[in-house]
């Protein structure tokens, strides 16, 4: 039955509220794989024996080998965002995908499971089976509904925040600007700047979610040795984990929100972040970080630029994170420091 199967754990909240523990001990899973980079984090707190992925649950699971059954567990903000999520993820995969969701206690058995399994696997885990299809939906004018939002939360696209939902389902399209709302949604324009400024965006395909990218506090590590390579993340907290190494005695980060995730992920690692922020945050996130970090915020122009020309004094060899950071402070009459754990 289930036993020896591959379970795609996705989301931090999956360890932080121990249900990974429970599946564990129902489904004796053969392996476990851990899509996101929060999950990853939490992942790593927990202790938990995992195999981390970069990619998206729907990539994970199209690339598991042939023949293998794909279990998704994960625990939404509400059971609808729960379901709409395993439904999104099933209908880009090429295999059925079995969805264990435990915001709902639902074991969902999307396009085709075996029944005898899906069953089995809800009667251990005292949840109930349902089944369902989950078809590519085809929208109009190729627009994009962002479902299961809480009004007042922030929307991200690929990562970027680009605005607060104001109702249940934020709708988006694509115009000759970039992005438009269309409903629920108020966009905030330096958001979709920064999310266009590598280029086109196909709002279709897209990566988009609502609410914070994690509820838990970050446990705070111990500060590694000050001497070595400085990484810098410039509006993109999602690609930290392909930055940092055992190398890594620092990090750079631009942006309000990427500086209070690269700070939850840092703390976790015990690294110290530069973060150069302009005062626009969202509450993504809270806002941890190791000693010997310092948070500044722009007193001139805005982060993007600011950001860019502090990260280009990071030397490319080897240095002593402290010494840095003082000189960097003593140097720029347009920052002031707003958080300073040094």
């Amino acid at each position: 039955m289930p036993e020896g199967c591959t379970i795609i754990a996705h989301g931090p909240e999956v360890f932080d509220a121990g249900d990974i523990e429970m599946v564990s001990a129902a489904l004796l899973p053969e392996e476990m794989i851990v899509a996101g980079v929060m999950a990853r984090t939490a992942a790593e707190e927990s202790g938990f024996p995992c195999r981390f992925n970069t990619r998206p649950p729907s990539l994970v699971i199209r690339h598991l080998p042939p023949g293998t059954d794909a279990w998704l567990l994960n625990r939404g903000k509400t059971p609808a965002s729960g379901e709409e999520f395993g439904r999104i993820v099933a209908a880009r995969c090429d295999r059925p995908v079995y969805h264990i969701e435990c915001s709902s206690r639902i074991v969902f058995g999307w396009n085709g499971t075996d029944p005898r399994r899906t069953e089995e696997a809800a009667r251990r885990l005292g949840f109930s089976a349902v089944f369902r299809t989950a078809d590519v939906r085809v929208q109009k004018d190729c627009i994009r509904e962002i479902r299961g939002c809480i009004p007042g939360e922030p929307v991200f696209v690929n990562g970027i925040v680009i605005g607060h939902a104001t109702a249940e389902t934020a709708v988006l399209a694509p115009d000759k600007e970039g992005i438009q709302s269309v409903s629920g949604i108020t966009l905030k324009a330096h958001g979709i700047e920064k999310l266009l400024r590598n280029g086109p965006v196909d709002i279709s395909r897209a990566w988009c979610k609502s609410g914070p990218v994690r509820s838990q506090r970050a446990q705070v590590a111990e500060r590694r040795k000050p001497s070595g390579r400085i990484a810098v993340i410039d509006h993109a907290a999602c690609d930290l984990y392909a930055h940092v190494d055992t190398t890594t005695c620092g990090v750079v980060s631009i942006g309000d929100d990427t500086t209070a995730v690269c700070g939850h992920i840092c703390a976790h690692l015990g690294i110290p972040i530069f973060g150069v922020t302009d005062g626009d945050a969202d509450t993504v996130v809270d806002h941890s970080c190791c000693r010997g970090s310092v948070i500044v915020e722009v007193t001139e122009g805005r982060d993007d630029e600011k950001g860019l020309e502090i990260a280009e004094t990071v030397p490319t060899a080897p240095c002593h994170w402290d010494h840095w950071v003082t000189a960097t402070l003593r140097t720029r009459r347009d920052i002031r420091i707003v958080r300073d754990a040094r």
